[in-house]
């Protein structure tokens, strides 16, 4: 029997939502998975829809949900199914729902110098979604976030002082997994647009990621 997953779009269109959506579908898709994809937040008020997949996969930044949506996608998660997502998509979303906020592990701030070209380091190399993998660089926007320190991070990456000197040196978490009560959460900071996945190792880790966190 295949399993499910259900990826939910929209949001701020600037992440390119249904484009990302598209091309990690297809490596669903390539792995076995059955693969819907909803334009509309309503999908989660159906609970028992919820309930019957291996994941979800968020890709809405900003936006606001209810709080039947936001208790739904919880209790899906708690219960077992799997969630894993990217960039704004998941680390940007709901900025009103700390619930929301708490499941996935840390909250975007900032990006500076918007658009620039920074390393990514892989720091767990045994990890079955980094392993093997080396670093790489990236031109995209680097993720400033606050972050939970019971994630279990795999990849980082440090700021340099051009733009915010005060953050020079920091060291902050690209990749992570945790766990919300029986479900599997996977997160990574990169995907701002659909080209970000052009990037042999940022398509690799979401597509690792996903299917680590899926049941």
């Amino acid at each position: 029997m295949s399993r499910s997953a259900l990826i939910f779009q929209g949001g701020w269109q600037g992440h390119q939502p249904a484009q990302c959506a598209a091309i990690v579908a297809l490596l669903l898709r390539e792995a076995g998975f059955e693969v819907d994809i909803s334009d509309t937040l309503d999908v989660l008020l159906d609970a028992d829809r919820l309930n019957a997949l291996s994941l979800i996969v968020p890709m809405w930044t900003q936006g606001t949900l209810t709080r039947p949506q936001e208790q739904n996608l919880l209790n899906a998660i708690a219960s077992g199914v799997g969630v894993g997502g990217w960039h704004g998509g998941m680390g940007d979303a709901f900025r009103n729902s700390t619930d929301y906020q708490y499941m996935v592990g840390g909250q975007w701030v900032a990006h500076p110098g918007n658009i620039i070209d920074y390393t990514v380091n892989i720091t767990n190399h045994d990890d079955p979604i980094t392993a093997g993998l080396s670093d790489f660089r990236m031109h995209s926007e680097q993720y400033y976030l606050h972050v939970d320190p019971s994630n279990e991070v795999l990849a980082t990456t440090t700021f340099g002082g051009a733009y915010d000197w005060w953050v020079e040196g920091v060291v902050m978490p690209v990749v992570w997994k945790r766990r919300w009560d029986k479900g599997r959460v996977f997160y990574c900071s990169l995907g701002h647009v659909a080209a970000d996945f052009d990037v042999p190792e940022a398509r690799e880790i979401v597509r690792r990621g996903l299917l680590w966190a899926a049941r």
